[in-house]
């Protein structure tokens, strides 16, 4: 049996779900876009191609095979994109979370069966049917429970709300000891510049105080001076419009002096290392192109 505990974004990795770019499919049309920046892509010409993001994918896995991370792998459906495992589950403490996703992405919850029926059955719950909640929105930080969300009254207008109240106090619910905080997001059906498409699209915490953060990715003010005020504006590396777009917080923490992250991230991978941690660059930049990128691709099921 697998013995689940995360209690953070950062202690030492020992097991994860990685996803799959392999039997990925063609490129959608336009309507089967899910987000403004796979829209956009398609519309350019630019989506990235299996080959290109099977590539990554290898680099990434390359990196928790280093570390001695046990890594699996979600069954393959042919023509079908399996990369973004964080959207489907989401592990707090011992407890396994099936997400509601999109109904269509049901499948990709199948393809990780094989991992669920590993875990005592007890610790894995599926929220009734009003809930929405994806694991993108969902970050741990010891006693506090981050949520991202969207208030807005047109939120079923929204592809890009993945989580709304209901999924909020479901957590509350099932978690009753733990500081559970939602913040609600800026969402765009259009610009992916001004789409927080999850939580960790704006924010997220590295190592044992420090966090990267995007201002204006949050609808209310009060959100963001929260954190500020949890992790010390010193702690918080601003990242700027064009920098959340390519997807700088959306990095992973194999430890708390262990973060990968994308290659051509300069300025926040300079600024990891001179606070001390241990940065593995790899090329990530063609799955940016569908809105998701480190932390999306990773479904943690153990850490220390």
């Amino acid at each position: 049996m697998l013995q689940l505990n995360v209690k953070n974004e950062t202690s030492r990795l020992r097991a994860v779900v990685l996803g799959s770019a392999v039997h990925n499919g063609p490129t959608p049309t336009l309507e089967e876009a899910y987000d403004p920046k796979s829209l956009e892509h398609i519309k350019a010409g630019t989506y990235p191609v299996e080959k290109d993001m099977v590539a990554e994918m290898d680099a990434f896995n390359a990196v928790f095979q280093k570390y001695d991370v046990t890594v699996y792998r979600p069954e393959m459906i042919e023509n079908y994109n399996q990369i973004f495992a964080r959207d489907i589950g989401f592990v707090i403490d011992d407890v396994f979370v099936k997400s509601n996703i999109l109904p269509d992405r049901e499948r990709e919850l199948d393809a990780i069966q094989y991992v669920i029926d590993q875990i005592d059955p007890s610790k894995v719950v599926r929220p009734p049917e009003e809930v929405h909640i994806e694991g993108g929105d969902v970050m741990l930080w010891n006693d506090h429970i981050f949520i991202g969300t969207y208030k807005g009254s047109d939120y079923k207008d929204y592809i890009t709300a993945r989580t709304n109240m209901h999924g909020v106090n479901y957590i509350k619910e099932l978690f009753p000891n733990k500081i559970v905080k939602e913040f609600d997001l800026v969402k765009s059906k259009l610009e992916a510049r001004d789409n927080a498409l999850h939580l960790d699209c704006c924010f997220q915490p590295v190592g044992k105080d420090k966090g990267i953060i995007y201002k204006r990715g949050f609808r209310e003010e009060a959100d963001y001076l929260y954190l500020v005020n949890l992790f010390g504006k010193e702690n918080l590396f601003h990242i700027e419009r064009n920098e959340m777009y390519n997807m700088f917080s959306n990095v992973f923490s194999i430890d708390k002096d262990v973060v990968v992250s994308e290659k051509n991230f300069t300025r926040l991978n300079n600024w990891l290392r001179a606070n001390g941690f241990t940065v593995e660059e790899i090329p990530y930049a063609e799955i940016a192109k569908q809105e998701g990128l480190l932390r999306c691709s990773t479904l943690p099921l153990i850490r220390d």
